[in-house]
């Protein structure tokens, strides 16, 4: 389970993780706007960059604003290997060839 993983474990997830991250940022694929999203709250969160503002400070129609609120939700009780290794995967689902 991760919650135990060893030092070299977490280097490897963190190897793979920029991997992936690379891999993403660098795809001419279109991916589905639910894959997207998921993607970018997983990155988010794993690089500790998941501050999620209160939903009642979002804009007016800001739908995307909105879509990205409940993305980050939903990774909110991922520990950020976890979230590391749940972007991986997406990445290796969607994007790896």
């Amino acid at each position: 389970m991760l919650l135990h993983s060893t030092v070299k474990e977490k280097e490897e997830i963190n190897r793979a993780f920029d991997e992936a991250v690379r891999l993403a940022s660098n795809t001419a694929k279109k991916l589905p706007p639910d894959i997207r999203l998921a993607l970018y709250a997983r990155y988010k969160h794993a690089t500790q960059r998941n501050h999620i503002v209160a939903f009642d400070q979002l804009a007016d129609n800001d739908l995307r604003g909105a879509f990205k609120y409940n993305a980050m939700i939903q990774v909110r009780g991922l520990s950020i290997t976890e979230a590391k290794v749940e972007y991986i995967d997406l990445v290796n689902m969607h994007i790896r060839d």
